[in-house]
């Protein structure tokens, strides 16, 4: 299509400076912000591309519109491959359908339309509805990065599935049936995930249904499809020894940190060593935006103190760099591989602290001080979750009892 003789940014470009000028004061930043835009549409200053032939060598140079400009939402993620190679793949936003081709290209300018439109136009009264409300909330977005990214995957699975539910069929009692066969097919592929899924559908229907977006909430109170015993998932002492004895050194840190601390994961790959000042660690954990201050046990100590501050963060990298989540799990599953040790992961290290602190004595409070857990959240696991089979609770008890046995009896 041949290029109109007069275009709107040549009216930009001619009077938009004069205008301004006589209007000085009376323009708000995002009217100039964007007049400056469409003055920079199809021009140098937006960039472009060059098109060339191969056969004639003949080159084209197209600029860049100010509607592929508007492009500037969409999410790039790269990938590595099974053969090591990597691959950009792009979305409409993050969790968003995928865009064919690469940007710039018009089937990718128009998919990206057809996925934004499709997503402000969703109909009123739908459960999709209430799902695009729900992310756009302080609730979601207050989230860490990481549960949002969770969130994402699993809402993604209730669009593919709900997205047209009219909201008016959730007072039908069929609705509860309907959601749990749902979750019960997913549960077929993986219980945990079935229930997690299943748990994200019913506390976006609850957030709405606090705000009176919605008549009821249909998914409250489901129980659980995953049964863990988590009994069965506490590092023993022979698991911690074949573990540390295949560990290189960056490895064993993390452990002994873990164990000797009580934190997730997460907080302590991103622990600073300005939070360790020889005595103790200070630290506010991300998921619950608790604060501890943990006193640093003796072997905790040593290797800290033994540890060079190469990096920012205290757990790091052979190549001296701070680790990501996904290749810190990586190496850490390589280890347990080595060492033969199976049916634990690094959280259960978590409720391991919780158990031997508890064998050793320790109070619900003092417990929870270190791990920074509720005082129900320790109740619960020392009563219910962890120690309920500890052999070692039962030996402590009777040395106790013999204990107290020959401070109080008394000769006949």
């Amino acid at each position: 299509m041949a290029k109109p003789k007069l275009e709107l940014a040549d009216i930009f470009l001619r009077y938009g400076p004069a205008w301004r000028r006589a209007n000085a004061g009376h323009v708000s930043l995002s009217q100039l912000k964007v007049m400056s835009s469409i003055e920079a549409c199809r021009t140098e200053a937006l960039g472009g591309h060059v098109a060339a032939c191969t056969k004639c060598n003949h080159q084209h140079i197209g600029l860049v519109t100010l509607a592929f400009r508007s492009l500037n939402s969409f999410n790039q993620v790269r990938k590595v491959l099974a053969d090591g190679s990597t691959r950009k793949y792009f979305y409409a936003w993050k969790g968003g359908p995928r865009l064919p081709g690469k940007p710039g290209d018009p089937s990718f300018v128009t998919a990206y339309h057809d996925a934004l439109k499709t997503k402000t136009e969703t109909p009123a009264g739908t459960l999709q509805s209430i799902l695009n409300a729900y992310q756009d909330s302080p609730k979601f977005l207050d989230l860490s990065p990481r549960s949002r990214r969770d969130y994402v995957r699993h809402i993604r699975k209730i669009e593919a599935e709900y997205f047209d539910f009219p909201l008016a069929a959730l007072a039908d009692r069929a609705a509860r049936g309907e959601f749990l066969s749902w979750r019960d097919k997913l549960a077929k592929k993986s219980r945990r995930q079935a229930d997690y899924t299943y748990s994200v559908l019913a506390l976006i229907i609850s957030w709405a249904y606090d705000r009176g977006m919605v008549p009821t909430n249909p998914c409250e109170r489901p129980g659980k499809v995953y049964r863990s015993e988590r009994i069965d998932s506490i590092w023993s002492a022979d698991d911690e020894a074949s573990f540390l004895d295949s560990a290189p050194t960056h490895i064993g840190l993390a452990f002994t940190l873990a164990m000797w601390t009580g934190q997730r994961q997460g907080d302590l790959l991103r622990l600073p060593w300005t939070a360790y000042n020889g005595e103790t660690i200070k630290l506010r954990q991300r998921k619950t935006g608790a604060r501890v201050v943990i006193p640093v046990g003796a072997p905790l100590k040593i290797l800290l103190d033994a540890t060079p501050k190469t990096t920012i963060t205290i757990l790091a990298t052979t190549r001296m760099t701070a680790w990501t989540e996904s290749g810190f799990r990586a190496s850490w599953r390589k280890v347990c591989q080595k060492a033969g040790v199976d049916g634990v992961t690094f959280h259960d290290l978590r409720g391991t602290a919780v158990t031997r602190l508890a064998v050793a004595g320790c109070s619900v409070p003092e417990i929870a001080a270190i791990t920074g857990h509720s005082l129900r959240q320790v109740a619960a696991i020392v009563d219910a979750h962890y120690l309920s089979r500890d052999p070692a609770l039962g030996v402590s008890a009777i040395h106790k009892l013999e204990a107290h046995e020959k401070r109080t009896k008394t000769p006949n």
